[in-house]
């Protein structure tokens, strides 16, 4: 047990301060840096025998001795034979301009050049690149949401409801978002709609989904010990709704929220790529595989990843202030 002057020794306070922060940097932030670590290395050990055959061809170009020395054999040869007969000529997996797995620095580097350096109008900008696709996703995310809060609200109130449109919205997810986005663009520029609300739809179809049924659940998620305390107390169904069933309701939305704010961002990007479009996350995508800049493609994808993580943890921040004002304790 701490005695008393233990506590009001010179230090003990800032002590036990450094062990709780120390505590949570090994609980917290060790474990993610192992595997951000870990995922570095076997990235660059896969690079050696992704690019093996590029680089020995420049190699060679440049003069340097490779085996086998006929281009022909090389073609037949396996990567990881490749690179057991050639260990002096791996350095330039890590360099080549349009490598078929470029290595780590390769796209931080690009992510630097076209976020830091480029000016966010210029459409060299993943920043210019990655608002046009933020702009489709939130508009999308808003009208998905809303239209599965409505749905979960007459699905849950209404039997006729829940025994028709619930089980065709399960259906609609079974239709690979591949397969409709370019249906969806198609029938909207007949009736004149492009740009920005084909792209909105297409999250929106994909956002709407984990809305519904996570609502539904916590709509429904009230014991039935408290719903016979609300009848005693003579509630009308708008009180139970409003004083009960919307506040339980409230962690299942926001989980459904993290989900369906990366599932509308995949639906922006998916419905720019039917369309050829010059601007947005899913355009640079394509003209990187038009043109084999795998550099580009990957910096692309980073950039959508981390889009949706910031979309995510701010979601997960407004998450907690509401609980915890809410009295959750979280």
């Amino acid at each position: 047990m701490t005695s008393v002057t233990e506590i009001a020794a010179p230090g003990a306070g800032a002590g036990r301060t450094g062990l709780r922060a120390w505590r949570w940097v090994r609980l917290r932030v060790l474990p993610i840096l192992a595997v951000v670590l870990g995922i570095v290395v076997v990235w660059y050990t896969a690079c050696v025998p992704m690019n093996v055959k590029e680089t020995l061809t420049f190699a060679e170009r440049a003069g340097a001795e490779v085996e086998p020395a006929s281009p022909a054999e090389r073609r037949d040869m396996g990567r990881v034979a490749l690179v057991l007969a050639n260990p002096g000529q791996l350095g330039g997996s890590f360099a080549l301009d349009r490598p078929r797995l470029p290595a780590p620095h390769q796209v931080v580097a690009e992510l630097w050049e076209t976020t830091v350096e480029t000016r966010p109008t210029s459409k060299r900008s993943l920043v210019y690149h990655g608002w046009v696709t933020l702009s489709a996703t939130l508009l999308g995310f808003g009208i998905g949401t809303a239209l599965g809060v409505l749905l979960a609200v007459g699905i849950v109130h209404d039997r006729a409801m829940d025994m028709s449109v619930l089980p065709w919205a399960i259906a609609s997810q079974t239709i690979p978002i591949l397969a409709i986005a370019p249906m969806i663009i198609v029938v909207l520029n007949s009736i004149g709609l492009q740009g920005l609300i084909p792209k909105a739809l297409i999250s929106a179809y994909l956002s709407f989904f984990p809305v519904v049924v996570s609502m539904v659940a916590g709509l429904r998620s009230p014991a039935a010990s408290q719903m016979d305390l609300m009848h005693t107390y003579s509630a009308t169904g708008g009180q139970v709704f409003r004083k009960l069933r919307l506040p339980a309701s409230v962690p299942y939305l926001f989980a459904a929220l993290k989900v369906g704010i990366a599932a509308s961002l995949i639906g922006a990007i998916v419905g720019e790529l039917p369309t050829g479009a010059s601007e947005g996350l899913g355009a640079r995508l394509l003209a990187g595989s038009y043109y084999g800049q795998t550099v580009q493609i990957w910096s692309a994808l980073f950039a959508a990843a981390i889009l949706a993580a910031a979309m995510v943890g701010l979601i997960g921040l407004i998450e907690r202030l509401t609980l915890r004002r809410m009295g959750f304790g979280r």
